[in-house]
């Protein structure tokens, strides 16, 4: 048993690593990582995630995520060296709440360089992309791999 437990533990860290390591995704039909080669979205997958970021109940949740993590950093005074899985998921939350249509993915490195890929639906929402990702405290540079792919029929 004293053996077996280890195993156990390093086996639990081994998958966690592996479920984290995945990028934030602004929707289920983004991309899986920036870099991957963009699709037009349907209508229908566009105007489900238009719904879903702008419900009143995800609204809130994305509010309360962004201060949740604002409130933790300033706590623990990491307002500017953040993980670089607090930034990606704080950069999505960001872009989600602010560009509902968009099928985008974030990626971002420790020294805060973050990563945008997928598909906008104008060039509106393609210009705000930056914008937004450098609100968030901790984002040094932005590299915006999107491009502008209206929903396909």
């Amino acid at each position: 048993m004293k053996k077996l437990t280890p195993f156990l533990i390093s086996t639990l860290l081994v998958f966690g690593v592996a479920a984290c390591d995945n990028a934030s995704k602004t929707s289920e039909s983004a991309p899986n990582n920036p870099n991957e080669a963009p699709q037009s979205p349907s209508v229908q997958t566009t105007e489900a995630s238009q719904k879903d970021a702008q419900s009143e109940t995800r609204r809130r949740q994305l509010d309360s995520d962004i201060r949740a993590r604002e409130q933790r950093n300033n706590t623990t005074g990491g307002d500017t060296d953040r993980a670089k899985g607090d930034l990606a998921s704080e950069v999505r939350s960001k872009l989600e709440a602010n560009i509902p249509k968009g099928q985008l993915t974030v990626d971002a490195t420790k020294d805060g360089v973050v990563t945008v890929g997928g598909t906008v639906n104008n060039q509106q929402e393609l210009a705000k992309i930056e914008t937004l990702a450098k609100e968030i405290k901790g984002v040094k540079s932005v590299v915006v791999k999107t491009t502008v792919a209206p929903p396909t029929r």
